[in-house]
């Protein structure tokens, strides 16, 4: 008699394992580190996905981290207007005595004043006044266009274009922690904030100089960075394409999320 064997019924002979299915669209939540720009963060993500159409809503300086938010496929990338109309909340900390060119620490000192000794309540006063709606004078050193480049292009070669202050609200400003030089506060302000300018302003307030040495963004809109992405991770492609896939969040339930268009 002749022996049949059969092969596991877990075994497919002559098939390959099913394709990954093709990402079309989707909303990443990535927590950039200190150091890369926002830009390389999404030539990051357009190696892993291999999907051309990539942009983020809203930048992060090269010395700042935290919540950077990157769509995928033009389905997502069209909601980028309004990911970036949301509230903002930050981290930041101050240097005190020293103003800069840019308002933070990639600038020149321009100057130098001695740091007083401050009581926590005359630094919660300070902050206090800053609380609500205002005009905010955009820094030089900014990527608000003139002409059709940045001010910063300007800046740099020592131009000075002047641009009209703008309307912004600080819903939250609160003393976090303060050292002999330094104060760490955490801010929640409307879109169009710049934190920098916020430092500066406060140092001056306090009559010694300020400016900006560390960032975080905690929060966009309904995002946070719990649970975001490890930046880090996306400089190796293959483990960036498993935790990018497993994170994504699809322009259906971002939409449920978003304050409805009127």
């Amino acid at each position: 008699m002749e022996l049949v064997q059969e092969m596991p019924a877990e075994v497919s002979v002559g098939k390959h394992p099913p394709a990954e299915p093709a990402l079309e669209a989707g909303i990443f939540l990535v927590d950039k580190p200190v150091g890369p720009s926002s830009f390389r963060m999404v030539q990051l993500v357009r190696r892993a996905l291999s999907i051309k159409k990539v942009g983020h809503a809203g930048t992060l300086d090269p010395f700042a981290s935290g919540l950077l938010i990157i769509c995928v496929g033009r389905p997502a990338t069209r909601l980028i207007s309004q990911f970036m109309d949301g509230h903002k909340r930050y981290e930041a900390v101050l240097r005190l005595g020293i103003e800069t060119t840019t308002q933070d620490l990639e600038g020149e000192v321009v100057a130098q004043k001695e740091v007083g000794v401050f009581v926590r309540e005359e630094l919660e006063q300070c902050l206090a006044g800053f609380m609500g709606e205002q005009l905010q004078t955009p820094p030089q050193y900014s990527a608000l266009k003139h002409l059709g480049k940045p001010l910063y292009h300007y800046a740099r070669k020592g131009i000075v274009i002047e641009k009209a202050a703008r309307a912004i609200t600080i819903f939250q400003l609160q003393l976090l922690e303060a050292g002999p030089d330094t104060l760490r506060i955490m801010v929640e302000c409307s879109k169009g904030t710049y934190i920098r300018t916020l430092a500066n302003d406060i140092g001056r307030v306090l009559g010694c100089g300020a400016h900006l040495i560390a960032l975080r963004r905690l929060q966009s809109g309904p995002f946070t960075v719990d649970g975001a992405v490890d930046g880090a991770i996306l400089q190796d492609p293959l483990v960036a394409r498993h935790e990018l896939l497993a994170k994504t969040l699809t322009v259906e339930e971002v939409l449920a999320l978003l304050p409805r268009q009127e």
